[in-house]
């Protein structure tokens, strides 16, 4: 059973570089009833939030190429939107989720659905 989302967690972005992972991401959001938009890069995810006012959560990998990996995307989206609850998720490197910006949480790959919707639930945003 899915973990009950606060409402404010209805719009979220995933941000993945590697296309297979980044459809079944979104793919598994969709199917728990979110709306969900999606960015290759920090850069473009970066773009979807100054043009959007409705994300709620922010669910990215820490290593992406572009001009910001996730951890620094999760860093300033915290800067400057603290309402967006933070997940950041890598298979190759882990994190506690007392490391990630802004009361965030960390999710190790592979994940499944119930994983990142909980972490969604229990990041807290200012």
């Amino acid at each position: 059973m899915s973990p009950a989302l606060p409402p404010s967690i209805s719009v979220v972005l995933v941000v993945e570089d590697e296309a297979l992972v980044r459809m079944v991401a979104v793919d598994m959001l969709e199917a728990a009833g979110l709306t969900v938009f999606e960015a290759a890069t920090a850069d473009e995810a970066w773009a979807i939030l100054e043009s959007r006012g409705d994300i709620g959560a922010l669910f990215t990998d820490i290593e992406m190429p572009g001009s910001m990996n996730g951890f620094a995307l999760a860093n300033q989206v915290a800067e400057r939107w603290p309402h967006i609850r933070l997940v950041l998720t890598s298979g190759r490197c882990q994190l506690a989720s007392r490391d990630v910006p802004d009361h965030g949480m960390f999710v190790p790959k592979p994940y499944m659905a119930e994983h990142v919707l909980s972490a969604f639930e229990r990041a807290r945003p200012f």
